[in-house]
Formats: structure tokens, sequence, C-alpha cells
């Protein structure tokens, strides 16, 4: 979860807790007023978030206590306002770098099993591929305008990206994609359908870019239509 979106969470507590007079229920379960739904409702959004993020460890009754003690104008705060965005971002850091190292040993894990497989050929930066089926068209270079065709997964299978559910295939200049494609392109033919393992640091590395994680192995089908300009 991105800072400003706990520190939007947090302000909705705050705003619930305002609403209701600053009580904290505890264990309270009755709904008796609009004000009492409206705060079970935005626990449950809160809730949900959270543990999509892998934030479920937190202790709620301790953000809970946070909140109430900021809204009364307490000034025995253990962690001052003015600190509070750092610690928080901090923590976040540490988390989401912890997150990527494991994911970066898996990745390498489940790389070094898949080279084993039978039609499986690995290149010596790493980039492992299996040939669907080879064309009789050029090779194309790293300036060539090209014409794609792909479906891109996590490991586990998670679709990040399709050209194929899209039903469009796309141009594009190959030097442009990513180490691990422009690799592959320069040896595909056109009319080869290749289908690519690529390694983390011939993807998107420690950064990820939107639904891939950092240091995610990537797996695409990929075909190669057609050159289109060079």
């Amino acid at each position: 979860m991105k800072l400003k979106s706990i520190l939007a969470l947090v302000l909705c507590i705050g705003t619930v807790l305002a609403a209701c007079g600053g009580q904290q229920g505890g264990g309270k379960t009755n709904l008796k007023t609009a004000n009492d739904s409206a705060a079970y409702a935005i626990g449950v959004l809160i809730g949900e978030q959270m543990k999509g993020d892998g934030l479920d460890s937190l202790d709620v009754n301790i953000m809970a206590a946070a909140v109430g003690q900021m809204l009364k104008g307490d000034t025995t705060l253990l962690i001052k306002k003015q600190n509070a965005q750092g610690f928080l971002m901090t923590y976040m850091q540490t988390k989401q770098k912890a997150k990527a190292e494991a994911a970066k040993g898996i990745g390498a894990a489940w790389l070094e099993k898949n080279k084993t497989k039978s039609g499986v050929k690995t290149t010596a930066s790493g980039l492992q591929y299996e040939i669907i089926k080879t064309g009789d068209g050029a090779l194309p270079i790293a300036t060539d305008t090209i014409t794609v065709h792909y479906h891109g997964t996590l490991t586990d299978g998670t679709i990040f990206d399709s050209s194929v559910d899209r039903g469009q295939p796309i141009d594009y200049c190959v030097k442009d994609f990513i180490p691990g494609w422009i690799e592959a392109l320069t040896m595909m033919p056109v009319g080869s359908k290749w289908k690519l393992y690529v390694p983390s640091e011939l993807g998107y590395g420690e950064r990820g870019s939107g639904k891939i994680p950092p240091n995610s192995v990537l797996v695409f089908d990929l075909e190669l239509i057609a050159i289109k300009s060079k």
C-alpha cells in the first residue's frame, strides 16, 4: 500500500470516530445508529485493503488508540505527529524491500527448476526460452519496428498484460522493449512463436511495473508477426 493510501485510511478512521463523538468500541458489534453503521462499513473496507496489501499483521487496537489520542489532543503520543510520516515511510520501504528480496530468491529457484524442462534453452544472460514454431522470415535488429502478439503472466499464472486477450497485436521498436524481449526478438525469424521465461533483471527488476511485483520472473507467449520498418 502506498503511504498516501495509508494516511487516507487513517483519516477515514478519524472522521468516523469524530462523527461518533470519539467513541471507541473495542468489542462493540451492535449498530444502533447511522454513525455506528458508517464506522463499521469503513472498518470493513479498511480491513479488506490492509489485508490485500499485506498489512493484516498490524495491531488495529494500537492504531485505534493513536487515532483516539489525536482526536482528544493528547500530548503524550508515543510517536509525534511530525515524525509519523517519516516512520511510516521507513516501515513500508523496509517491508517492501524484504518482500522483494524474498521474491528474488523464489524467482531464482523457479528458474533453476524450469531450465531442466525438456525443450527449454538458457542463454548466457539467463534468459530461458522454448521454440514453439520457427518462422522463415528475416531476423529483426534493435532499430526495427515490429508487429508482435504476446500473452504475459507471472509464474503463478496471473495475467498482467496480453495483446492476445485484447485481440490486437502491437507495433513497437525492438530496442524499446525489456532486455529479455530484445534478446529473444533478435534471434527470432519473422513468423516464429516462442515461450519466454524472463529473469527479473531482464524484465522490470526491483522496481516492478503496474501489476508486476518487484523481482518477478515473467512468462511470455511471444509471436513475431512482421517487421514493419527499418
